[in-house]
């Protein structure tokens, strides 16, 4: 073999060789890339752990019937109660199901406002069947977001909200909730879009997922790879009603400042500016000067409103508050709704083609007091029951063929029971009592004057006929 040939052969054997370490360590880098942002293998160990913080919310609410039919138990048509819904009382049931997640040890959990809006009652379970009634701690529905509390026997696995800004479109996901009553079920997809806007409110910011969303997931958390809370799960767009890859979810930086406040003072306090605003393309900014589209234009501005205090005029062109450039109305809002009350802010605007700075001051914004504020006069419709939340009246020949009461027995008929009272869940709708402490009752007036002169904080014994039944019930008043 010739030295030529010996040079080319080595050079050969050199490159081949400097061309398998190059392949290797390009392949260790590749790897290390792909690690980070690889698809996982599984999600069994992340649903593991996070499980036991995951809670499914069910709720029932007393509506008043109003006309729909009603028939007496025993009868033939009795099974179409169910049908329609009601539980025999004057009152229809209607019943939600919903997710939430705990978020502190002691009891607070986290859910949408829509799962538990006028619920009379709420129950929170979890994946190891433990049961909890629960209260409401505060709701807000323009971001969909409600805070409940329990009194747990122990300390809960609580979650911690992720920053929501630092996730990416493509970012794996997961998804823990309660679909279709089912129980604890997981889904898995990926971040499809940031800063949804689905005409749900003045503060959509929503981050679009396709993990599996369907009904009974709302409240229920959506988590990173990390096993943090990126946002709420909220709201789904399908023409059938269950998930087709396009769901919603209320980031959690969002989240989180709405459930603090509600916590702390059981309502949302925002900030109020008090202008009319509307987005800016290109060729409006152009006319301002700018060579990209970027702020809002003032349209409004509202009397005594801090916008007016601050020199605000229809027309300014806003570019930045609070130091950060403004890109959409939708982002101005928020901002202003989340701004710290009180406090001065410095405003950026173009006025013509002359930039300047104004400073403001935000104040509250005054809201409607929500429908379901407390009022201290009992409702109407109890307006005629007696202490122990009765509402008597006399048994008439068509009340015996309804509620199938034998020909002999006199007393007063119940017609409706307060679910507020003392004797609802004993006493029923068509119920007769014909004795009170062993004496007997003949009418409504006499039941009224027995139950107010032997009621007291003791027992007190009631004698009733139940579709042809005797029955006895010891009622307490309420302390």
């Amino acid at each position: 073999m010739s030295l030529n040939k010996i040079v080319i052969g080595l050079s050969v054997a050199a490159l081949a060789s400097m061309s398998t370490a190059f392949a290797q360590t390009t392949a260790e880098q590749t790897s290390l890339q792909v690690d980070n942002h690889r698809t996982p293998d599984g999600f069994s160990e992340l649903s593991r752990t996070l499980m036991p913080s995951v809670v499914n919310i069910s709720t029932s609410q007393r509506v008043i019937e109003a006309g729909l039919p009603e028939f007496p138990q025993g009868s033939p048509m009795e099974r179409f109660n169910d049908l329609f819904g009601r539980d025999g009382d004057g009152f229809r049931r209607t019943s939600s199901l919903g997710s939430g997640f705990v978020i502190d040890e002691t009891g607070f959990i986290v859910t949408n406002n829509h799962v538990i809006e006028g619920a009379d009652e709420i129950e929170v379970s979890f994946a190891d069947g433990r049961t909890y009634p629960a209260e409401l701690v505060g709701r807000d529905a323009d971001t969909d977001i409600a805070v409940l509390k329990i009194e747990p026997r122990a300390a809960l696995p609580a979650l911690s909200f992720a920053d929501s800004d630092e996730a990416e479109v493509g970012d794996w996901v997961i998804a823990i909730g309660n679909p279709f009553g089912l129980g604890g079920s997981v889904s898995a997809g990926i971040i499809s879009a940031r800063s949804r806007d689905i005409n749900a409110g003045s503060y959509d910011d929503f981050i679009q997922t396709d993990a599996a969303i369907n009904r009974g997931n709302s409240g229920g958390p959506l988590f990173n790879l990390s096993g943090e809370v990126v946002g709420v799960n909220t709201a789904i767009i399908s023409p059938t009603g269950g998930s087709v890859g396009i769901g919603f979810s209320v980031p959690s930086n969002l989240a989180s400042h709405i459930v603090d406040q509600l916590i702390e003072e059981g309502r949302v306090r925002r900030g109020y500016l008090g202008i009319n605003i509307q987005a800016v393309d290109m060729a409006l900014a152009r006319t301002y000067g700018l060579t990209n589209a970027a702020g809002v234009i003032v349209t409004e501005v509202t009397e005594d409103s801090p916008g007016e205090e601050a020199g605000i005029e229809v027309g300014d062109l806003i570019l930045r508050f609070d130091g950060s450039l403004i890109t959409e109305t939708r982002q101005l809002s928020r901002m202003v709704a989340e701004a710290e009350l009180g406090e001065p802010m410095r405003m950026n605007i173009i006025r013509g083609e002359r930039r300047q700075e104004l400073t403001v001051t935000l104040r509250e914004r005054e809201e409607e007091l929500p429908e379901d504020v407390e009022d201290d006069m009992p409702p109407a419709l109890f307006a005629g029951a007696n202490a122990y939340g009765l509402v008597l009246i006399e048994v008439t020949e068509e009340a015996r063929r309804r509620w199938q009461i034998p020909t002999p027995v006199e007393g007063a008929l119940i017609d409706l029971v307060d679910p507020d009272g003392p004797s609802y869940g004993q006493l029923e709708k068509g119920d007769v009592i014909t004795e009170i402490a062993f004496q007997p009752v003949t009418s409504p007036a006499d039941a009224d004057e027995l139950l107010e002169l032997e009621g007291g904080s003791d027992p007190l014994l009631v004698k009733v006929v139940r579709h042809g039944r005797v029955s006895f019930y010891a009622l307490e008043l309420e302390s």
